[in-house]
């Protein structure tokens, strides 16, 4: 029998890309997971992909903490159990520091920063005396490797305050036996570029076209999904402090 059979686990961002792959994997591993994200029809499509018995979906802001509080007590009560949290949800805007609008540097840090640490703390206190109860924290290559993509220093920076917040709540939650994970996943092909301003895209490419003739690929969202099952399937008192997951086939880039 699977370590994660009957384990309950809510994915922020569950509905789509790394985050659906991650609950389509401990689906399969004999876990339950509650989805959140922003978009309901997105949502029921997962739960109903992953059968209601295994899967619940509640439609929430993780910049609103009442909004998560209220959910991530929803989805304990109806499983009966939660058992760890993965803080998946981000999202990322193309452009140079001096390009990025106001309003996409504020949803940057709101949602991978304030956001991941307001679904900590609405987390924490539900998995406080259990089993083994883990948070594991989705960062990005492209906080330490700039050869991932150009033009995202915003995200990056977000990305590399999700790695010290997780290197503190390691410490943190130690005593109340709550294992900490930071998982870093590289690129992989997903929706990760949708709603980006296009001509600031272009601009992006074409900078990181100039640096370097190849590129890695090779990498897929079930690829992220693996660690981070590995990464819960430890036994109590025992957590993998970071792991860095990145696709490692060089193919040439196309010039633009």
């Amino acid at each position: 029998m699977s370590a994660l059979h009957d384990r309950v686990y809510i994915i922020t961002g569950g509905s789509q890309g790394f985050g659906l792959a991650m609950a389509e994997r401990l689906v399969a591993a004999g876990a339950r997971v509650g989805l959140i994200a922003r978009r309901e029809d997105r949502l029921q499509q997962a739960v109903s992909a992953l059968g209601a018995d295994s899967a619940f979906g509640v439609q929430a802001d993780i910049r609103d903490s009442s909004d998560i509080r209220q959910a991530f007590a929803t989805i304990k009560a109806h499983f009966g159990r939660l058992d760890g949290l993965i803080n998946n949800a981000g999202i990322a805007r193309a452009g140079t520091i001096e390009e990025t609008p106001e309003d996409e540097l504020r949803m940057q840090i709101d949602i991978n920063v304030i956001g991941l640490v307001l679904c900590c703390q609405a987390a924490i206190p539900l998995l406080r005396g259990g089993d083994n109860p883990r948070i594991i924290n989705i960062g990005s290559a492209s906080a330490n490797y700039r050869e991932e993509m150009r033009h995202l220093g915003v995200y990056a920076a977000s990305k590399m305050a999700v790695d010290r917040l997780t290197a503190e709540l390691r410490d943190e939650l130690k005593d109340d036996g709550i294992g900490v994970t930071l998982v870093i996943p590289g690129a992989a092909m997903t929706e990760f570029s949708v709603g980006w301003d296009q001509d600031r895209f272009t601009k992006a490419l074409q900078a990181w076209s100039k640096h370097g003739d190849t590129m890695d690929q090779g990498m897929e969202p079930s690829d992220v999904a693996e660690a981070v099952v590995h990464c819960l399937a430890y036994k109590a008192g025992v957590a993998i402090d970071t792991l860095t997951v990145r696709p490692n086939k060089p193919v040439p880039k196309i010039k633009l």
